[in-house]
């Protein structure tokens, strides 16, 4: 059989899609209590926020902690994320758009680098 989901994430329709055509490799997440238990190998199902019905599964092949986004966007290429050309400053107000500071102090951060699977 096929390797088991371990975890569902809800993804922006434009990102989900960037997924699909193999730009987007690395997922930004806060390295939450959720988070914490993914592992190298493990398979993660993407749910387009717009249409849930829109699935898509990757495998996880590699996990980069980092303190804050900052730091991360520093370390791996802005093309990982599908997002060439962009400044630091765009990158950064980007992810505090959708998380606080205050998450970031909390948690830290988490580059998942993704392997792009099937559509479900």
């Amino acid at each position: 059989g096929g390797k088991r989901v371990i975890l569902t994430m809800c993804l922006y329709e434009a990102y989900f899609e960037s997924i699909k055509r193999g730009k987007k490799k690395v997922e930004v997440r806060l390295n939450d209590a959720k988070r914490r238990k993914i592992k190298v190998g493990d398979v993660i199902e993407f749910m387009n926020v717009t249409n849930p019905n829109d699935t898509l599964t990757v495998t996880v092949t590699e996990l980069r902690k980092y303190d804050t986004f900052e730091e991360m966007y520093h370390n791996i290429p802005f093309k990982d994320f599908d997002c060439d050309g962009w400044t630091m400053d765009k990158m950064i107000n980007g992810t505090y758009d959708i998380y606080t500071p205050e998450q970031e102090k909390q948690w830290g951060t988490l580059a998942i680098t993704i392997k792009y699977e099937y559509a479900g």
